[in-house]
């Protein structure tokens, strides 16, 4: 099993937030199932920049962190949705903060971001 090279520091707690929210896409994801995309076939076509992989490992991740609820429908075809728990609801306020963030700071970042050349 993979274990990680630098230790886990949950001390605090911005520590927890960035150990749980840590990934590329695990924002996009909770912020595409709160608006009602929730089988993984549509996430994907919403976040088509992202590897079907990449997405199904962190999906897995925010599931072992009590993010989201994988539901597993016994049906032929294979059935899966995912939604949002409590605990993943109680992110939205703060995803919807830091996007007006992202928003009012648009020209500054945009400036700085593209003269980095990234």
């Amino acid at each position: 099993m993979y274990q990680k090279k630098i230790p886990v520091m949950l001390d605090c707690g911005l520590h927890l937030f960035m150990e749980v929210m840590s990934g590329k896409w695990k924002i996009s994801l909770l912020w595409s199932i709160y608006h009602g995309i929730k089988r993984p076939g549509e996430i994907h076509r919403t976040l088509s920049k992202a590897s079907r992989r990449v997405l199904d490992v962190q999906l897995n991740q925010l599931v072992a962190h009590g993010l989201i609820l994988k539901k597993d429908y016994n049906t032929k075809p294979f059935k899966v949705e995912y939604e949002l728990t409590e605990l993943g609801k109680s992110l939205i306020p703060v995803i919807e903060s830091t996007a007006r963030w992202g928003e009012e700071n648009r020209e500054i970042l945009e400036e700085r971001i593209l003269s980095e050349g990234v």
